[in-house]
């Protein structure tokens, strides 16, 4: 299931403001426990929002939560930022769940009707209870006892606040989560981040909503969106889009009598599974023996990257979804162990002809760029949002991959021509890196990004954009698309080996990659400033020489002036040489630590994965040990989390294979500089002493 990334940071002002760091798994649980819908399992939807209940709170809702018998006033304003959190006014009024918080959050409604979790930090709780309609049966003066006092382990119970009597939900509220052969209505739909997530009764939560990854779109104000770029079109939603055609049933059909080949249902669910959510019965209640009594643990933290990325639900068994022959990963076994399955089409992108350009009557500026694959030949033009909407797409879909990271953004000085050129040569590599990738080039959001033409196909451009974003295949998903050598196993004790060894190498080579950067561009800074000045001295000193031999007025003395007046003006031309090589051979050595750094950093949460699947394996084990799984439930575990080793795997190979051929090709051209810049000051020193052979 996806979780919002941990809210840290403390607000202007008094000590009292700073919000919690996590809302750990007992806050989680405790909260969630009474919103689930049937058949759900862990997986409900948003909390303090009942499916099918719109976005605001029912009126017996309201009624209910105005008979609490505690109340709190905001003190400071807070802007929720995670689902299930609610905004909270300065001086506002809310009705309490309880007065004690868990892990420094509460739960209440606020004057709005919203419910859901705040910092108990914000908010002054009011003793004095509030008596509610007469009739609706709302506590007394004495209140409750604490409600979430000696938790017990299964959980919470549920809340006091209940629907009313006449509350029905849709038919469609409580289906299981991804069942993708209905897809919502296009008019239902609202884009991710657009108001609260599951904002309509009848919508169903996205798989990135469900398992999504952790990536969160950079905002900057580097080339903000617009309404050209992200508007409110529907495009996708017309016929061929994502979304609105139907899924064929699990015989191959589909609803509308059309075939579907090549597409197939793939799910990690079974009866052995942790529960299945699309079953009406929950998994606590199945009848079951002593081997089946135990289940594998859910992480305690639920913000951490195996869990965000839906690797966890993946591992346990929750992942279900339809896997077209064309969205599958191919792992083969290679001579070095597993590795992606090479393109059969491989090609390159060139980046060129950066220009100016404006929009809405010069009003705003951009730079736009000009693509040409050698695959199609046809250029496109991209601005650097665009580059930035894709990489958050790939980051988001590839959970085990390495996504390059682009160079970074500038708030100010973004037309002047040296950053220009800096962005540009950085896009080089980003693209070089992309192309090379065998998943990354082929996949589908990144073709469309490399052959739609934007600017004369607009409808088709935003189109491929909205199928993209409601790309079904992330989080858990994912982990459906990858298939894997048949009847190859993997020694665990060995792969657990190769990520420890790898971890160790990213972190020396990141130490070192760091160390080499800043010495480069500390000698890159001696060259453009003290060398230049230096040698501009040595020669401003040999005219200072010449000019007073000329004082002598002496016929035969005035070959010897002229030769050291030209000395000084050869060392005056090597202080400019120096001050102009690091652009040929420093400056791209940092680019390329500058792009390896990226992947460096991405490295520990793709790590983080297979370790979290690794630990589900051994804890199965153990649970089969002991008597309380049975031996098909744990190597379904160990089978999923084989998966996730085989791509991890396949991916550092890849990894290492494009060091050696960047490391290599970039040293040749480092030293071939280096050569190239010592002859231009060899063949100034040279003309310099030729110059006194006719003395």
């Amino acid at each position: 299931m996806r979780r919002p990334s941990a809210a840290v940071g403390a607000a202007s002002g008094a000590a009292k403001r700073v919000r919690p760091a996590s809302r750990g798994p007992g806050v989680l649980a405790a909260f969630r426990a009474p919103l689930r819908a049937p058949g759900r399992g862990h997986h409900c939807g948003p909390l303090g929002r009942a499916p099918g209940s719109g976005l605001q709170e029912s009126g017996a809702a309201r009624r209910g939560a105005g008979t609490m018998a505690l109340r709190a006033r905001a003190l400071y304003d807070f802007r929720s930022e995670n689902p299930g959190e609610i905004s909270l006014r300065e001086h506002e009024v809310l009705s309490l769940c309880s007065e004690q918080d868990i892990e420094g959050w509460l739960e209440g409604v606020n004057s709005r009707g919203d419910r859901g979790l705040f910092p108990a930090s914000y908010v002054q709780v009011i003793r004095a209870p509030e008596p509610g309609p007469a009739g609706d049966g709302g506590p007394g003066a004495s209140g409750a006892p604490a409600r979430y006092a000696n938790v017990p382990p299964g959980g919470f119970e549920p809340l006091p606040a209940a629907p009313p009597a006449s509350f029905k939900p849709p038919p469609d509220a409580f289906q299981p989560l991804l069942q993708p052969q209905q897809a919502p209505p296009p008019s239902t739909f609202h884009p991710p981040g657009a108001g609260f997530p599951y904002g309509g009764g009848a919508l169903q939560p996205s798989p990135q909503q469900l398992y999504g990854g952790g990536y969160q779109a950079s905002q900057g104000s580097d080339d903000d969106w617009d309404d050209e770029w992200d508007d409110s079109s529907t495009v996708a939603d017309e016929p061929g889009a994502l979304g609105s055609g139907t899924y064929p049933d699990l015989d191959g059909s589909s609803s509308g009598g059309v075939g579907a080949a090549g597409r197939y249902r793939l799910s990690t669910r079974s009866d052995l599974s942790l529960g299945s959510r699309g079953g009406s019965v929950p998994p606590q209640h199945h009848p079951s023996g002593a081997k089946s009594s135990a289940t594998v643990s859910r992480n305690l933290n639920r913000f951490s990257t195996f869990v965000k990325s839906g690797g966890e639900a993946f591992v346990l068994g929750e992942a279900s979804g339809f896997v077209k022959d064309g969205d599958k990963l191919c792992v083969v076994l290679g001579p070095y162990g597993p590795e992606w399955q090479e393109n059969p089409y491989p090609f390159q992108c060139t980046i060129d002809d950066p220009t100016k350009q404006t929009k809405f009557k010069g009003m705003k500026s951009y730079i736009s760029y000009k693509l040409v694959p050698t695959h199609t030949q046809v250029p496109v033009h991209r601005r650097y949002k665009h580059f930035d909407w894709l990489y958050a797409r790939l980051a988001e879909k590839f959970p085990v991959i390495s996504v390059p990271h682009l160079p970074e953004k500038q708030a100010t000085g973004r037309f002047e021509e040296d950053f220009i050129s800096k962005r540009r040569k950085g896009l080089i590599w980003w693209m070089n890196h992309m192309a090379s990738h065998p998943v990354l080039a082929q996949c589908d959001v990144f073709q469309h990004f490399l052959t739609c033409p934007s600017s004369t196909d607009e409808k088709a451009w935003k189109q491929g954009k909205r199928k993209a974003e409601k790309d079904e295949m992330v989080g858990a998903n994912f982990f459906l698309t990858l298939s894997t050598p048949p009847a190859a196993a993997l020694d665990l004790q060995e792969v657990e080996s190769k990520i420890d060894g790898f971890k160790c190498f990213t972190k020396k080579m990141d130490d070192s990659a760091l160390q080499l950067n800043h010495t480069a561009n500390e000698f890159a800074r001696k060259q453009v400033t003290g060398f230049k000045k230096e040698y501009q001295k040595v020669g401003q000193s040999f005219r200072g020489l010449s000019q007073a031999f000329e004082l002598d007025q002496q016929a035969f003395s005035a070959g010897l002036n002229q030769a050291i007046a030209f000395t000084g003006d050869a060392y005056d031309a090597i202080g400019e040489l120096f001050a102009e090589q690091p652009r040929q051979d420093l400056d791209p050595v940092m680019d390329l630590l500058a792009l390896y750094q990226g992947h460096l950093a991405n490295f520990p949460d793709i790590i983080h994965v297979q370790k979290g699947a690794l630990t589900k394996v051994k804890e199965s084990r153990r649970h089969v040990e002991e008597g309380k799984m049975e031996v098909q439930k744990a190597d379904g575990i160990q089978d999923r989390c084989n998966t996730i080793s085989f791509a991890t795997l396949a991916e550092i190979h890849h990894f290492h294979q494009i060091r050696v051929r960047d490391f290599k090709s970039q040293m040749q051209h480092f030293l071939q500089q280096q050569i190239i810049f010592f002859q231009k000051v060899t063949q100034k020193l040279e003309e310099a002493l030729h110059k006194y052979d006719s003395v």
